[in-house]
C-alpha cells in the first residue's frame, strides 16, 4: 500500500485489514464514519430512530460486501452510497416522509431533523433561526421538490462534501451545487414573501 493510496483514502489500510479478517479494524472504520453515515440517513428519513436503524443496516451491509470493495472510490464514499440506498428503501413514500418531517417530534425523538440546518458554519439563515422561524421553515423545506430537499439537507448537515453527495445521489457535483443553491433561493423567496426580509 503506497502513501499516495492512503492520501486518497485514509481508511484504506483499515479496509485491507478488515478484508483479511480483522474485525477490530472494521470496528475502527465504523467509528470513523459513524457520524457521516447517521447524518446521511437522517437527511433521507427525517427521524432519529429510523436514521439509527438505517445506519446499522448500512454497516452490516458494508461488512457483508467488504470483500467486493476494490478501492475504485474512497471507502467513505462507497459506504455513504450504501447508506443512501438503504435510507431511500426505508423512505417508503415521499408523502409518509413529509408527514413525519412536518409533524412535531414525538416522544423518544432526541431532536428535530430540521435542526440539522443549524449545524456547521453559521450563515445569515442560521442566525435567524428563532423558534418562530423554525416553525415557518419546516413546511417550506418539506414542500421543496424531493431532489432539491435531499441535496439541501445533505449539504447543510456539514458532514458531506459535494463530491460525496453527488455519489450518494448519483448526480454530478455541479448538479449538487445547483440544487442546493436553488433550494436556498426558493426558501429565501418564500420567507421574503412571508415578511422575513432579512433572509439572504
Amino acid at each position: 500500500m503506497t502513501a499516495a493510496e492512503l492520501t486518497v483514502d485514509p481508511d484504506l489500510e483499515l479496509v485491507r485489514r478488515a478484508q483479511a479478517g480483522d474485525t477490530q479494524a472494521f470496528g475502527e472504520l465504523v467509528e470513523r464514519n459513524r457520524r457521516a453515515v447517521f447524518r446521511a440517513a437522517l437527511a433521507a428519513v427525517g427521524s432519529v430512530t429510523e436514521a439509527d436503524d438505517v445506519a446499522q443496516e448500512a454497516f452490516v451491509t458494508a461488512f457483508q460486501k467488504l470483500h467486493g470493495f476494490r478501492g475504485e472510490a474512497a471507502f467513505r464514499t462507497w459506504l455513504l452510497s450504501i447508506t443512501w440506498r438503504k435510507a431511500i428503501d426505508r423512505r417508503k413514500s415521499v408523502t409518509r416522509w413529509l408527514q413525519r418531517v412536518v409533524a412535531p417530534a414525538g416522544e423518544g425523538e432526541e431532536r428535530d431533523p430540521m435542526q440539522t440546518l443549524a449545524s456547521g458554519a453559521r450563515s445569515p439563515e442560521e442566525d435567524l433561526l428563532t423558534s418562530d422561524l423554525q416553525r415557518q421553515l419546516k413546511p417550506l423545506i418539506a414542500a421543496l421538490p424531493k431532489k432539491l430537499r435531499d441535496a439541501l439537507l445533505l449539504a447543510v448537515s456539514g458532514d458531506h462534501s459535494y463530491e460525496e453527495i453527488g455519489q450518494m445521489l448519483k448526480i454530478p457535483v455541479g448538479t449538487v451545487k445547483w440544487r442546493v443553491s436553488e433550494a436556498r433561493k426558493v426558501l429565501r423567496q418564500k420567507m421574503s414573501a412571508m415578511g422575513y426580509s432579512n433572509v439572504r
